[in-house]
This record gives structure tokens, sequence and C-alpha cells, in this order.
């Protein structure tokens, strides 16, 4: 199950955090780049001093104890949202015709 949830996200190529069971450290905003038997190939940055470094790491699909990934992010503190209203007219979507309830 792990391994083919991995091969989908590899498939998307979308940021994912990785925990690391064996090492007890997570790999934030890693990349799966390939997978291949039970070798996962990920790719990382981390921010040492005055340096960002590019790690690519080969894990252990046995090593890897949880996968997740960042659905969405907001902004903290004020924010003014964009609504429907400030769209350009031919990009709003318009309400979905309401069907008429037969009653029987």
């Amino acid at each position: 199950m792990l391994h083919r949830k991995i091969y989908q996200l590899c498939c998307e190529g979308k940021e994912v955090w990785i925990f690391l069971r064996d090492q007890q450290r997570w790999l934030e905003r890693a990349t799966i780049l390939d997978i291949e038997g039970d070798l996962v190939t990920v790719r990382y940055e981390t921010d040492e001093e005055d340096e960002i470094c590019s790690w690519e790491e080969l894990i252990r699909l046995e090593s890897i104890g949880s996968v997740m990934q960042r659905l969405a992010a907001v902004p903290r503190g004020e924010f003014d949202f964009p609504m429907t209203d400030d769209c350009p007219e031919n990009e709003q979507l318009s309400d979905p015709p309401r069907r008429e309830s037969n009653p029987d």
C-alpha cells in the first residue's frame, strides 16, 4: 500500500514530508524522484547557516514511517481573500440549473 502511494506521489511530483523512522528525522519539502525496487530516491534542500544545500538521497522503503503532503496553505493575519464578485464576468461560474422535483 505504501509503495503504491509513494509511486503516485512520485508521478505527481508534489512536495512531501517524509519521516525516516530508523533515523527519527523528517525530510521536509522533499520531491520523490524515482522508485526502484525497495529504494526511493528523493531530493530536498536544507538551509544551513549562510547557504542552501540541495540533497539527493536513496531511502529504503522499510525506513519510511510516514509521508505527508500539504493540502493547502493560508496566510496568517489579515488578508483580503478574493471573492467571486471580484472575478471578471467571463471567468465567473454560473449557478447550476435547479432540478424541479416531480410530486408523484
